[in-house]
C-alpha cells in the first residue's frame, strides 16, 4: 500500500525509520514529545483505542489490525478507564436497601444438603 523510495513494499524497518525522523522534527516543536517513546507499535495501539472509544465493533478493528482473534482486541477494553467509566455511566443503581446479606434457614438447609 505504501512504496519505499525503490517502489516496493515499505518494510517494518522504513516505517519505523520515518517515524523517527518525523518525530524527532516534531519534537524540536512540541517539547512534551522529548521524553515520549513514539514507535509504530504506539500508533498502532492508539489507532484502535481511538477506534473503540468511538464505538467501533471490536471485530472490525481485530481485522483491520491483522489481529488472528477477536479476543486479541479484548486487551484494549482492559486498557481503557474511559470505556469503564462509560460503562458505569449506563448503569442505574438498584433500588435495594445496603447491608449484609443474610441467607434464610431454608437456603441453608438446601445448601447443607448439597
Amino acid at each position: 500500500m505504501f512504496p519505499n523510495a525503490r517502489g516496493g513494499a515499505l518494510s517494518r524497518d522504513g516505517v519505523a525509520y520515518l517515524l523517527a525522523k518525523h518525530v524527532t522534527t516534531a519534537q524540536q516543536h512540541c517539547h512534551s514529545l522529548q521524553h515520549k517513546r513514539v514507535s509504530p507499535h504506539v500508533l498502532r495501539h492508539t489507532a484502535a483505542m481511538e477506534l473503540l472509544l468511538h464505538g467501533v465493533d471490536r471485530a472490525v478493528i481485530a481485522l483491520w489490525l491483522g489481529h488472528e482473534s477477536v479476543e486479541t482486541t479484548q486487551r484494549y477494553f482492559h486498557a481503557s478507564l474511559e470505556l469503564k467509566e462509560q460503562a458505569l455511566a449506563k448503569m442505574t443503581p438498584l433500588q435495594v436497601p445496603l447491608g449484609r446479606y443474610r441467607p434464610d434457614d431454608q437456603l441453608l438447609a438446601f445448601l447443607k444438603g448439597l
